[in-house]
């Protein structure tokens, strides 16, 4: 068994994020594998030949795509954690990409070679200039096959954003870790269960472990970097995709009738010391309920003079199934690589 280790330090900086990269290598995957998630079927329809076609013409990309889909260990050079949160753009990602000298990527493709359950051979890696190659390849991937489903793909990872920091703000991290994937689970006061295999844990860092969602039926892989810590990449699960018809009572039951209340309150903006007087609670009960509403990134305050106004944010409207109405919207390698 492999765990992550966090401090209560890192565990309270631990958070959500975004990542255009692990959502290609997740895409080059899936159409290499030629076994679609269900609800990606027709993207995958009007995308694999194309993308067949193109590994035919392209040598580098080819290869690549061969190792990524026939790997447990994806090299850690396209294992990246998202160094912007929930707004990461692809090229910063790949500027570090492109920054890698040729022989750490030889070295973490023989490693992803050595956990592959195929013969491959590693010829395409013989050029030079690699950190430009691959940044090239994967950026090909993604204006040509990714980039057109994104709007689509961004909204299902932001709902699953939405419905996991709902969980951690009624009822804590491991209740909102429960079901990330079938390996992954909360183990003792501090870790978290990474791998059912032997392996050397791993200590996480004050600055917490980053949480990536992927539009994948299945598969996770920890990213790591000296200067970001880590990242735990899980495919997004489709019960956060639809809102209940019912959002209301469904809104009380993820984070509690108080928290719910006072989320649709502030549809206005108001002050603490406004919504205790009209909700009828104590202003010490209030404090606590935008305390963890502004921590899961649903709410945020902003002090206009002597006072601290809250208003809602877009996860808070959107977890709120369009009832909150806010008018302020803010931004709140690869090892055990699990088959598709």
């Amino acid at each position: 068994m492999t765990l992550l280790k966090l401090s209560p330090l890192a565990l309270s900086r631990s958070r959500f994020a975004l990542s255009p990269l692990a959502e290609t290598v997740g895409a080059i995957i899936s159409l290499r594998r030629a076994r679609p998630d269900p609800w990606m079927s027709a993207w995958y329809a009007n995308h694999q030949k194309s993308f067949d076609r193109r590994l035919r013409r392209d040598p580098f990309l080819r290869g690549l795509a061969d190792l990524l889909s026939s790997t447990k260990w994806l090299p850690d050079v396209v294992a990246l954690p998202p160094t912007g949160g929930m707004g990461t753009s692809l090229s910063a990602e790949l500027e570090q990409v492109a920054a890698m000298n040729d022989a750490e990527i030889r070295a973490a493709f023989k490693v992803s070679l050595q956990h592959s359950w195929l013969e491959h051979d590693l010829r395409w890696l013989e050029s030079s200039d690699l950190g430009r190659s691959l940044a090239s390849a994967v950026r090909t991937v993604w204006s040509r096959h990714v980039a057109p489903d994104w709007p689509r793909r961004r909204e299902a990872l932001e709902r699953e954003v939405i419905y996991r920091a709902g969980l951690l703000a009624a009822f804590g991290w491991p209740k909102a870790l429960e079901g990330m994937s079938r390996r992954s689970r909360w183990i003792g006061a501090d870790s978290i269960q990474f791998s059912n295999r032997p392996g050397v844990d791993r200590h996480v860092g004050d600055e917490g472990l980053q949480f990536v969602p992927v539009t994948l039926q299945g598969g996770t892989w920890l990213c790591e970097s000296e200067t970001a810590g880590y990242a735990l990449v899980y495919p997004a699960r489709r019960v956060a995709v639809e809102f209940p018809a019912d959002g209301r009572v469904a809104l009380e039951r993820l984070i509690g009738r108080g928290r719910a209340e006072l989320l649709l309150r502030l549809s206005r903006p108001g002050t603490a010391s406004e919504l205790a007087e009209e909700l009828g609670l104590s202003l010490g009960t209030v404090g606590r309920h935008l305390r963890i509403l502004r921590d899961a990134g649903l709410i945020v305050g902003v002090r206009e003079g002597h006072k601290v106004v809250y208003r809602v944010t877009v996860r808070g409207t959107e977890l709120g199934g369009g009832q909150v109405a806010g008018d302020l919207g803010v931004g709140c390698g690869g090892e055990d690589w699990e088959g598709l």
